[in-house]
């Protein structure tokens, strides 16, 4: 669970609500017509963009900003690198035994490619393609919330301009004034609200986490040739150093 996410958006949305209580009850920032316009008109609008699937697919892809389970890296490099004595000691076979302590799906497949004797590299190949398909999905997940955020305060404009069209067709008319404008404000405010709020974060942390997920599986792609190829462990572990911060390196080598 990632607690930055939910933290940003319960502040987010919390901290406007009780801006809204203080100046009055929450009912008046509710209407009907104004919602129907915004939600309606996005949800339309991003199924003429995208097919239905690749929604879906969206939604799902989002769970990533509330539920990704992040690997440490130095905990990973650590753990190839006891693969790599293993294997050095034992020979490749014998990281068939220690699979079953490894949960990452990625890094379990490239121990099985690997044992399967698989060369190291057609290796990389293999799952370098994997990460191709990752990050188009990904991106793709991304670009229809950045999508949804560019529709939502243009729908926001037009509910405006239907209110304000309406306020002025009725304007010999007071008690007509306010619920007009109401549509032509509430529209507007649950434009920004959909895009600022929810859609842009949303797409940037995406984005975040395609890339961490990236850099990780990379590093045991580096990881798994360098055992394959029998390289001596001490300059894989240098090689894969290169994947975090430099201050972070000592606490590897004194491990």
């Amino acid at each position: 669970m990632d607690l930055s996410t939910i933290i940003g958006i319960g502040a987010a949305f919390g901290l406007m609500l009780m801006a809204i209580i203080q100046g009055g009850p929450l009912t008046i920032f509710i209407n009907v017509p104004s919602i129907l316009i915004v939600f309606g008109g996005t949800f339309g609008n991003t199924l003429v963009h995208y097919p239905f699937s690749d929604v879906f697919d969206a939604m799902n892809v989002a769970k990533k900003t509330f539920l990704y389970k992040e690997i440490p890296i130095n905990s990973l490099i650590v753990q190839l690198m006891e693969f790599a004595n293993k294997a050095r000691k034992e020979g490749i076979l014998a990281l068939q035994g220690a699979m079953e302590k490894v949960d990452d799906e990625f890094l379990k497949k490239a121990m099985q490619m690997a044992v399967d004797g698989q060369e190291p590299e057609t290796l990389r190949n293999m799952l370098n393609t994997e990460i191709e398909y990752i990050q188009i999905r990904h991106g793709k997940g991304a670009e229809i919330f950045s999508s949804i955020a560019a529709y939502a305060p243009a729908m926001g404009m037009i509910g405006t301009l239907i209110g304000l069209v309406q306020m002025l067709q009725t304007m010999g008319d007071p008690s007509t004034i306010g619920p007009a404008m109401a549509v032509a404000l509430l529209t507007t405010f649950y434009g920004a609200i959909i895009a600022n709020v929810f859609c842009l974060p949303m797409a940037g942390k995406l984005k975040l986490r395609s890339a961490s997920e990236v850099l990780t599986k990379t590093l045991i792609i580096e990881g798994m040739q360098s055992i394959l190829s029998g390289e001596n462990p001490r300059i894989m572990e240098q090689k894969l150093h290169a994947f975090i911060a430099p201050k972070l390196r000592d606490s590897i080598y004194n491990k």
